[in-house]
C-alpha cells in the first residue's frame, strides 16, 4: 500500500485508452440547422462546413455559422455575408499550425470585420447589419459579435455560457459612455413637448445600436470592433445556439435551451422560433441557428423523453459513455471534462485588439495594413501606437496601419469629425 506522498502510476490500459481517444477526437461531429420566420426579410446566414484552413489538403478543415440582421435595407448583412470570412482569413498568415491559427483569430477577427465595414462604406450605401460570427475548429469555438444577435453555449456538462455581448445602448452603459465620449449623442425620440419614447438611441442616425457593420448615416463612433470570446469545448460536447433579437426579446436563454431539450438541431432551431413568434407574434425577423457538437465516434443516441426541465439534461444527450467493466483504477485516472474560456475582449480600442504582445511574432507583416491587408510602402506605415499616452508603446513597433485605415480608426475613437451624416430609419 503506497504511502501518501508516493508516485501513483497509470495503469498501461488508461495510456493507451487515452492516445487512442486523442487520435479519434480531434475533430468532433457536427449536427446544425436553422429556422426562420421573415417579416422585414432582412435576416440572412452563412452555415459553411469543410473550409480549409490550408488549401487543398481536405484535412485541416473548420466550420462557420454567421448570422446578420440587416436594417435599414438588406445591403449591409448580404456584403457582410459575402465577405467577411475571407476578410478574416486574410487577416491570418498562412504558414500557422492548427493551435496558432485557433489563437490568431480573435485578432484577425477584428481586422476583418472592420475591413469589411469600411470597404461596405466606400459604396456609399447606408444600411448596417449586426454580425454574429463563430468559427468552430476543433473543440475550439469562436465567436465574434457587434448588435444585438446572440449566441450562447450549453455545455455537456450543463453550464450556459453567453459568448457574445448585447451592444445596445439602452442596456450597456460602457457603450454609452464611449458613444457620448466619442462625440455621439445618446436619447430617446423626442416626439415635441418634451416627450421622449423608445429606447436610446444614437444621435443623428437614431440607430439603438452601438455597434455595426454599415449605418453611414450614423457617425463612425458606432464602429465594427466586435466582442470576442473563444472557449475550448470539452470532448463530451455542446449545443450552441445563434439567434436575431426577435428571439432574445421574447425568450430568455434557459427558455430557449429548455423548449427545444432533447430535439436534433434542426428540429431545436424550428422550436425555438415557433416559441418566440407564438408568444408575442410576428414582430421582426425571427431567426435561429442550432449546432449541435459531439465526438465523432458517436451516433446521437435515441432521444429520451425529458425527466425534468433545467440546467443539466442537455449533457444526458452528449456525456461520455460509460461501461460496467471500466476498472476502479482506470475510473480515478478519467480526466473530468470542462469548458475552458480561452479568450476574452470587447474593447472598442483597436490599439488594444491589434496590439503585437502576442506568441506570434509574424502575425502582423511590416509592410502590409493590418486591416486592410494593403501593401505598405516602407516609411508610410502608421503604427498602430501612434498617439498613444502609454510610455512603453513605442511609435516605431507594429503593427502598422495605412493612411485610409488611420483615419478610420481615428473616427471611430472621436478624433476627427464623421463622414456623412443625416435622419434615416435605422432600426
Amino acid at each position: 500500500m503506497s504511502s501518501r506522498g508516493d508516485h501513483q502510476t497509470v495503469p498501461l490500459s488508461v495510456l493507451l485508452r487515452r492516445e487512442q481517444n486523442s487520435e479519434r477526437i480531434e475533430n468532433p461531429e457536427l449536427s446544425y440547422g436553422q429556422a426562420n420566420q421573415s417579416k422585414k426579410g432582412e435576416d440572412f446566414t452563412l452555415l459553411k462546413t469543410e473550409c480549409q484552413r490550408i488549401v487543398g489538403d481536405g484535412i485541416t478543415t473548420f466550420s462557420v455559422f454567421g448570422l446578420f440582421d440587416g436594417h435599414n435595407g438588406t445591403a449591409a448583412a448580404i456584403y457582410a455575408k459575402e465577405h467577411l470570412l475571407s476578410n478574416v482569413l486574410g487577416a491570418i498568415p498562412t504558414d500557422l499550425n492548427r493551435d496558432d491559427w485557433v489563437a490568431a483569430l480573435p485578432r484577425a477577427l477584428v481586422a476583418g470585420f472592420v475591413k469589411t465595414d469600411k470597404d461596405f462604406l466606400e459604396k456609399g450605401q447606408a444600411s448596417g447589419t449586426t454580425v454574429t460570427f463563430a468559427i468552430i475548429e476543433g473543440w475550439s469555438i469562436t465567436v465574434a459579435s457587434v448588435g444585438d444577435s446572440r449566441c450562447i453555449l450549453e455545455s455537456a456538462e450543463g453550464d450556459i455560457f453567453c459568448l457574445s455581448a448585447d451592444h445596445r445602448l439602452e442596456s450597456n452603459e460602457s457603450e454609452r459612455e464611449r458613444v457620448t465620449a466619442c462625440g455621439g449623442e445618446v436619447g430617446r425620440l423626442n416626439t415635441g413637448g418634451g416627450t421622449e419614447i423608445g429606447p436610446l438611441r444614437c444621435w443623428p442616425g437614431g440607430l439603438c445600436l452601438s455597434r455595426s457593420i454599415g449605418d453611414k448615416d450614423v457617425g463612425e463612433f458606432i464602429v465594427p470592433v466586435p466582442y470576442v470570446k473563444q472557449v475550448r469545448l470539452s470532448t463530451a460536447g455542446g449545443r450552441l445556439i445563434i439567434a436575431s433579437d426577435g428571439v432574445w426579446d421574447i425568450l430568455s436563454f434557459e427558455s430557449a435551451l429548455d423548449c427545444s431539450r432533447t430535439m436534433s438541431a434542426e428540429a431545436a432551431a424550428a422550436q425555438i422560433v415557433k416559441e418566440a413568434v407564438q408568444l408575442k407574434g410576428l414582430r421582426d425577423d425571427t431567426t435561429c441557428i442550432v449546432v449541435d457538437i459531439y465526438q465523432a465516434e458517436k451516433n446521437l443516441p435515441p432521444i429520451p423523453p425529458p425527466k425534468k426541465a433545467g440546467k443539466g439534461v442537455f449533457k444526458a444527450m452528449f456525456r461520455k459513455k460509460s461501461t460496467e467493466s471500466t476498472s476502479h483504477a482506470e475510473k480515478e485516472y478519467i480526466e473530468p471534462d470542462v469548458v475552458e474560456e480561452m479568450f476574452e475582449d470587447g474593447s472598442a480600442c483597436l490599439m488594444r485588439r491589434l496590439d503585437t504582445k502576442y506568441p506570434l511574432c509574424n502575425m502582423f507583416k511590416l509592410f502590409m495594413c493590418a486591416i486592410c491587408q494593403v501593401e505598405i510602402k516602407p516609411g508610410d506605415g502608421i503604427s498602430i501606437h501612434s498617439g498613444s499616452s502609454n510610455r512603453k508603446a513605442r511609435p516605431w513597433d507594429g503593427p502598422f496601419l495605412c493612411q485610409s485605415c488611420q483615419e478610420k480608426r481615428e473616427a471611430m475613437e472621436g478624433r476627427r469629425p464623421s463622414g456623412n451624416r443625416y435622419h434615416s430609419d435605422s432600426d
